[in-house]
């Protein structure tokens, strides 16, 4: 029994899984009540495994938001997939969440067959219904619960909230009775200096079009705590091409500006102090093909 109360306490690990832009770094967030996964609505935004804490009532849900699962092409996305599916197997729970307005895509095919094929249950949560008629998501639902795959199935809009409650309900239900394995005030395992970096690019996936978001990426090389409180941050952003560099500074410097102050204000507002963030372009052209870069996001260089 807990210490707590009355009630034993409950804590368990839940793998979201999905397709590319399914919605699970928007749920996290709602579920977390705090910013711990960057979200874009560009396709492939999150690139590493991100722990997100939440509590309700005597459970601690530790959610693993994983990059989506699509078929990969660059070593990179096969790290990413990799990663996912070493997500699923690792937890407690693993909830599939559907955009139920793309409905059933390759993607998700793909990933109802690996959780079948590996012979692991999962919860299944229609994502977007605020954008799709009833009819349609039953006819969905329907489709999707053939396969006997899933034990569970939820409608929700991870947007508006909608739906998400009953959701995190029925995860409580199901988690392991032990105790809690984070501080209560713990949001997430994500170290500050990683965190401030993904606020950046996703900063810069806002800004740019087409393709070239993914071949860049941000690193925090400096982090001074200073004496008035403040904070200094110096970034690098990495590109493969001068060209692409160019895309990213802007006219006169301007969309790296404008990056930098988007980028600043929300770092300010995640610290709750006065952020100084410098930002550098640098050409790197193999930047994703350096194994530290993948022990940084903890991501299988080798898979």
């Amino acid at each position: 029994m807990s210490e707590r109360g009355a009630a034993p306490t409950r804590c368990g690990f839940v793998a979201l899984l999905g397709a590319p832009n399914a919605g699970k770094s928007t749920l996290l967030n709602r579920v977390v009540g705090a910013k711990v996964s960057i979200v874009t609505p560009k396709v492939q935004t999150t690139r590493t495994r991100v722990l997100g804490i939440a509590l309700r009532g005597m459970a601690q849900i530790i959610f693993i938001d994983t990059p989506g699962i699509f078929k990969p092409r660059r070593r990179l996305d096969r790290a990413m997939v990799a990663a996912a599916w070493a997500g699923a197997a690792d937890a407690d729970l693993v909830v599939l969440l559907v955009d139920a307005e793309k409905g059933l895509t390759d993607d998700v095919t793909r990933i109802v067959d690996g959780l079948a094929g590996a012979g692991r249950s999962a919860m299944l949560a229609l994502n977007k219904i605020d954008l799709v008629r009833r009819e349609s998501l039953l006819a969905l639902s329907a489709e999707l619960n053939r396969g006997g795959v899933f034990t569970d199935t939820f409608m929700i809009s991870a947007t508006t909230g909608d739906g998400v409650d009953d959701l995190v309900e029925a995860l409580v239900a199901r988690l392991p009775e032990g105790p809690w394995l984070y501080p209560e005030d713990q949001l997430s395992d994500m170290p500050e200096r990683l965190l401030a970096a993904e606020i950046t690019r996703e900063k810069l996936f806002l800004q740019l079009r087409q393709e070239l978001p993914y071949a860049l990426t941000v690193e925090t090389e400096e982090w001074e705590d200073r004496a008035d409180g403040s904070v200094r941050i110096g970034q690098v952003v990495y590109v493969q091409r001068d060209t692409q560099k160019a895309i990213v500074l802007g006219k006169g410097g301007q969309r790296i500006k404008a990056v930098g102050a988007a980028a600043r204000e929300e770092l300010e507002r995640m610290l709750a102090c006065r952020v100084h963030l410098f930002l550098f372009v640098k050409v790197r052209e193999k930047w994703g093909e350096d194994p530290e870069r993948y022990r940084d996001w903890g991501l299988d260089f080798d898979v």
